[in-house]
């Protein structure tokens, strides 16, 4: 192992193109206060016809070479985590090397099945970054998730959004950086939450036909409110500190009704909570660490920090970990 490793610098990118519960109201039998009130959602971002995923990625991982004053080529690794590709092969993160030119760099993808992507993700990234072989690992996380809205269900595209995070991960010094991650799987609950190819007559490729999103949101719910707390204490209990301990609270952003549920469920204030899932929808993996970088831009994370993140979705899959945030002074000048 070779020392602490901390989030440099987050970048993100969410598309443009804004829909709003009024816009909703006009196409499904709905109504706003439901949405505000059931979900806690006024609205989200939706990719264009012509906005990819690796576009979005794109963005992201340059917004985060930017904020931290690097050169996009000066990364080692870069790792693309998400469940939506451009094409089924090659790699998200080949595309996003190609678009932004960079060479003699590896690249390649993670599934971790949505929205518990932005922790799986980071571990994958955080233990590159402790075999010593890398010095700058950019993480991008990044769906197009509302294309798979299914177009009769008006809870769906209430609820999804599009969008994508990086992560740029370096070494640091006095400083935990990023602590142990928990993760762990609940197959039983394979079909609470997945998406779906609906199948085309008389084509014998299983590949082909529309991939849908199929979602229990109870079942969602009652394994967020149930399976999650004990993750949390778990995850607080390996990184040797408390729930009082932890300045804020980012997690998934299913729904912030659901966030707001799950803070008072762990006998947290409801200000430890970050929430930007109220007008941008759940963008799956991507949420949590979107509401990460709110934090920090917003002055809500301050160096020394410690943050909890927890990731929870489809599998059903979780993650957590404890993050001591860091700032200019813990990174070390990178020798050339």
């Amino acid at each position: 192992m070779n020392g602490s490793v901390g989030i440099r610098s987050i970048g993100v990118c969410v598309p443009e193109n804004e829909v709003t519960n009024a816009q909703l109201v006009e196409r499904f039998d709905t109504s706003d206060a439901w949405m505000r009130e059931r979900l806690g959602i006024v609205s989200r971002r939706v990719a264009g016809p012509d906005e990819l995923t690796s576009d979005l990625a794109l963005g992201a991982f340059e917004d985060a070479c930017k904020r931290a004053g690097v050169e996009p080529g000066s990364i080692d690794l870069l790792i693309c985590c998400t469940s939506t590709p451009d094409h089924m092969i090659p790699a998200v993160a080949t595309m996003i090397l190609h678009k932004a030119q960079i060479h003699g760099v590896p690249g390649f993808d993670v599934n971790a099945g949505g929205c518990a992507g932005g922790l799986f993700a980071l571990d994958v990234g955080h233990k590159y970054m402790q075999s010593g072989q890398y010095g700058r690992v950019a993480v991008v996380v990044a769906d197009t998730v509302a294309q798979l809205n299914d177009p009769d269900d008006r809870t769906q595209h209430a609820i999804f959004g599009d969008g994508a995070a990086c992560y740029l991960l370096e070494h640091c010094s006095d400083s935990p950086g990023i602590g142990r991650t928990l993760l762990g799987t609940d197959p039983d609950r394979y079909y609470t939450a997945l998406i779906e190819r609906l199948p085309v007559e008389g084509q014998l490729n299983r590949f082909s036909g529309a991939n849908v999103t199929r979602m229990d949101g109870r079942g969602v719910k009652d394994f967020a409110l149930s399976v999650v707390p004990g993750l949390v204490h778990r995850v607080i209990e390996s990184a040797g500190v408390t729930l009082d301990d932890v300045k804020l609270i980012v997690t998934h952003q299913a729904n912030p009704t659901l966030i707001r549920q799950l803070i008072e469920l762990l006998g947290q204030p409801g200000d430890k909570a970050v929430i930007v899932a109220d007008r941008l929808g759940n963008t799956s993996g991507s949420s949590v660490v979107i509401a990460l970088a709110e934090a920090e831009r917003t002055g809500r994370l301050s160096p020394g920090d410690a943050v909890l993140l927890l990731g929870f979705g489809a599998g059903m899959s979780y993650g957590g970990t404890v993050v001591h945030w860091c700032g200019s002074e813990n990174f070390p000048q990178r020798e050339w």
